[in-house]
């Protein structure tokens, strides 16, 4: 068996492993690390298909920045988990079913391509995972489904921030614009009382006659 065969086993047995442990961890801490395991163990078997640019991508991008952003969420959420377990086995039969047709579409899709007879591939395609190549696609021939999922994305994030900052009756509210224009005066104020003197209370200076 060769090194490189050897490495593919190796990431595919983990990757299926920390993809199972997602599902099946009571701990949602431990369940997004599991996630982020399952994507390192993805990017390695890129790298060995020599698909460097989606390797570094999958890096980059959902570990580097999504996935630690859904662990600090998770980890400053109380999350209910005995709540969220309640209503499992109520759900297990649907998703049980999309679950195996998802399987069975990827299934087909795979032995298709073991029944199909080989292909030649052209010489002049085998670049097409390099960064370059994958720019000029999408610039030029897909440019406008890629401004189509960038005004998607835009759309997203301006609706997250619409969602943070609304105000909910279970919630105490914040207003940062007051908070930023008050003034030293509106944060202190001295106010002169007289003394509440009770009766048979001497207070007279010391020194002066009764």
């Amino acid at each position: 068996m060769e090194f490189k065969t050897a490495l593919f086993y190796v990431f595919s047995a983990v990757l299926i492993i920390a993809a199972s442990r997602v599902i099946t961890a009571r701990n949602p801490v431990h369940a997004t690390l599991f996630l982020v395991l399952a994507f390192f163990n993805a990017a390695g078997i890129w790298m060995l298909l020599q698909a460097e640019f989606l390797a570094i991508v999958l890096v980059l991008v959902y570990v580097g920045a999504v996935m630690v952003l859904f662990l600090f969420v998770v980890m400053m959420l109380d999350i209910d988990i005995d709540k969220l377990r309640a209503g499992f086995w109520g759900y297990f039969p649907m998703a049980s079913f999309i679950g195996g047709l998802i399987v069975l579409e990827m299934a087909t899709v795979l032995l298709h391509s073991f029944w199909v007879p080989e292909v030649q591939v052209p010489a002049a395609s085998g670049n097409i995972g390099t960064t370059k190549a994958l720019g000029k696609l999408i610039y030029t021939q897909y440019v406008y489904a890629f401004e189509v999922a960038a005004a998607i994305l835009l759309v997203a994030i301006i609706a997250a921030v619409a969602l943070t900052l609304r105000r909910r009756k279970d919630s105490k509210h914040f207003d940062l614009g007051q908070a930023v224009r008050v003034k030293r005066n509106d944060r202190l104020r001295i106010v002169e009382m007289p003394a509440d003197v009770g009766p048979g209370v001497d207070t007279a200076p010391k020194g002066e006659a009764q």
